[in-house]
């Protein structure tokens, strides 16, 4: 360990301060031993000409703290990765903030199938200094003409690095990739990078290592440093299935519906069973569905020809709406991440009707009658599990109004390495921890209510779950029926929304009519209710990455 600081120059003031690194991670239980497989948690993947080794053991460079003209950024170290196995080479060095315990990783390579013209991997052939204090040195390494970098390093002296210190990759076998999350802001900006093209069909590989610019906002073209891309098209380290039941049966979350919640989710099946009607355009009767949706539609087009409501009979109708808890299940969709190097799995809830929603406003609580209301709402939630180890990297919390990544160093657990769900009430929404969560302007004290907590209400999706998609499997895995239904899981709705929230609005005073009308923009399309929700296929993630 260097134990070197960071030191920032000020025009001011000169000075520098101590910033400790964080410790490790660990999940809180061991893991078991997964099922055998091909390529899944052997520690190592074949992505064509390279092989990749998953590196999460560092050695701190430099510690670095925020100068006092930006009390609002976070302390960072950087760290050159250890225990490199042998013929594997550094693609970069790792940094992380250190409000959070040391979890991340970068990877290495070596070249296991020998190419007719270029070798995969080429020493660079010099280095660009990017930054530098006192203390610390980033640099950029010089690829070769075909080649790429894929990392920056970082030194605690002013002495270039050895060109034998790390590698740079053969252009076709590279993708580009973009800043995402900032890790510091200050002087100079560090960033998290990915892969540009994600999701079912990307082949763009995460390495784990940061970029560094003095700009403040940067676009694609800036971004000098590469990922790896999978040549393999086996995609060789994804999990079988035998070893997806293992890894839901180890992490599958528990989600936990709120004290008062009246909606319950149910299973598809339940609610065809109670009396599900399929309406088509210009028919005023629906047609009863069966158990499976053997009936429903099934041409891959959302043409607003076709729409589920509940039953018409209003006892009926009242019951189905309230759900069934002991039917529900989660269901599973599994699909390659970054290139295969990780696994999606992606749980489904559903309920047969989406609840009202609650506007705060100060110390006040307004319902808001049937804004919010909708039949037939989809939501879920996605783990992230790494395709060398079998470890749970992080989980996607669909919140309303877009969705967040969570590390595992931040969720909370409850039965070994099983986290916790929150459902927010009436609204489904998911969330990592209890509390209330407003929709819209929380600073002036206004918004749309997410109220998550525990309570007698749950559902184990470590044991009630039913995968339903994975193409990477072929035919392994046969797609229920309702799974090809794209059209609409519940009714247009015949009430202007808006018109409903103007009549509430005039009853409040002035300055909160105001803050209420600029809260209006920006609610999610979803709350007005305006037409019913589609199925799990028709949305975005199916193919494409998590919105992150």
């Amino acid at each position: 360990m260097f134990g070197c600081d960071c030191f920032h120059w000020n025009t001011r003031l000169d000075y520098f301060e101590v910033e400790q690194s964080p410790d490790p991670f660990s999940l809180p239980a061991p893991l078991p031993q997964w099922p055998q497989g091909e390529g899944f948690a052997t520690g190592r993947i074949r992505l064509g000409e390279l092989e990749v080794a998953k590196i999460t053991k560092f050695e701190s460079v430099w510690s670095c703290y925020p100068s006092r003209r930006n009390k609002n950024a976070k302390g960072v170290t950087f760290y050159r990765p250890v225990g490199i196995p042998d013929g594997f080479f550094s693609l970069g060095h790792y940094c992380q903030s250190n409000d959070h315990p040391l979890w991340g990783f970068v990877l290495v390579a070596r070249e296991i199938k020998e190419s007719s013209d270029l070798p995969a991997l080429q020493r660079p052939l010099n280095y660009s200094l990017v930054w530098s204090s006192e203390h610390g040195f980033i640099w950029l390494p010089n690829a070769p003409t075909g080649y790429r970098a894929l990392g920056l390093l970082v030194t605690d002296t002013p002495v270039e690095p050895s060109v034998d210190s790390i590698r740079c990759v053969r252009l076709d076998l590279t993708e580009n990739c973009e800043a995402c999350e900032m890790i510091l802001d200050d002087d100079f900006t560090i960033w998290e990078t990915r892969p540009c093209k994600r999701g079912l069909y990307g082949r763009g590989v995460c390495v784990g290592t940061f970029f560094s610019s003095t700009y403040g906002i940067i676009n694609e073209d800036m971004v000098t440093t590469a990922c790896l891309k999978n040549r393999d098209p086996t995609l060789h380290a994804m999990p079988n299935l035998e070893q997806i039941h293992a890894l839901i049966k180890h992490y599958g979350p528990t989600v936990y519906f709120h004290p008062d919640e009246i909606y319950m989710p149910s299973s598809v099946q339940w609610f065809f069973d109670n009396g599900a009607l399929l309406y088509k355009s210009g028919k005023s009767d629906g047609e009863r569905i069966d158990s499976k949706g053997t009936q429903l539609p099934k041409d891959g087009c959302n043409d607003g020809e076709f729409w589920i409501d509940l039953p018409k009979d209003e006892v009926k109708r009242d019951y189905v709406k309230r759900g069934n808890l002991e039917s529900a299940e989660l269901y599973v969709h599994v699909k390659p991440a970054f290139g295969g190097t990780f696994t999606d799995i992606v749980m489904w809830v559903f309920c047969p009707f989406n609840g009202p929603a609650t506007l705060k406003v100060g110390l006040a609580n307004i319902p808001l009658a049937r804004v919010g209301e909708h039949v037939g709402d989809w939501e879920h939630y996605t783990l992230r599990v790494s395709n060398f180890t079998g470890e749970l990297w992080s989980i996607y919390f669909s919140e309303h109004s877009g969705g967040k990544w969570v590390d595992a160093t931040n969720l909370e657990y409850i039965n070994g390495n099983k986290a916790i769900v929150y459902s927010s009430k009436c609204g489904h929404a998911s969330y990592a921890h209890s509390g209330t969560y407003l929709l819209g302007p929380s600073k002036l004290g206004i918004g749309v209510r997410n109220d998550v907590a525990k309570s007698k209400y749950y559902v184990d999706s470590s044991t009630k779950y039913k995968i339903v998609a994975a193409e990477y499997l072929g035919d392994t895995v046969e797609e229920p029926c309702w799974l090809q239904y794209m059209r609409e899981w519940g009714p247009t709705l015949m009430y202007d929304a808006r018109s409903e929230i103007d009549k509430l609005m005039n009853h409040l005073p002035i300055f909160v009519r105001f803050s209420m009308e600029n809260l209006l923009d920006i609610f999610p399309t979803e709350l007005y209710g305006e037409e019913g929700p589609t199925g799990p296929k028709e949305k975005d993630n199916w193919f494409g990455d998590e919105r992150w």
